[in-house]
């Protein structure tokens, strides 16, 4: 029998999250969010084989508010995903096992992430990309 004042283990209310656990739960979101976003390059691509009427629809959906945020979601999934895939290649080698190297490994995803997607967008903006 459990003592009535005492919360159920982990209680939600005191639960501290923890990095490792966040970003355990980014990673599983992330691939989430790249299959849809495949979903949106498949009707990209059967637009453009379509013809070119659904192939402008398409574009101007994707150059929308709508589209540049979902796009840009899309891109951060994408480079988080590929620097926290390096982080468990790096992990399946033995190395960066211990707390302190898997918080710093975090930190190094979370950065590597902002980093490229910064980089790509720039890109993009600057007119480096069509």
């Amino acid at each position: 029998m459990r003592s009535a004042d005492r919360p159920i283990s982990p209680h939600l209310q005191i639960y501290r999250w923890q990095l490792t656990s966040v970003l355990s739960i980014l990673h599983r979101a992330a691939g989430v969010w790249l299959s849809v976003g495949t979903i949106v390059l498949v009707w990209w691509l059967v637009a453009a084989a379509s013809s070119p009427e659904a192939f402008d629809a398409v574009a101007e959906f994707l150059d929308s508010w709508l589209g540049l945020v979902l796009l840009l979601g899309w891109s951060v999934a994408l480079f988080y995903h590929l620097c926290n895939g390096i982080r468990h290649l790096v992990w399946d080698t033995g190395h960066g096992l211990d707390l302190k190297s898997t918080y710093l490994g975090g930190w190094l995803v979370l950065g590597g992430t902002a980093l490229l997607t910064l980089i790509a967008w720039g890109a993009v903006i600057s007119g480096w990309v069509d």
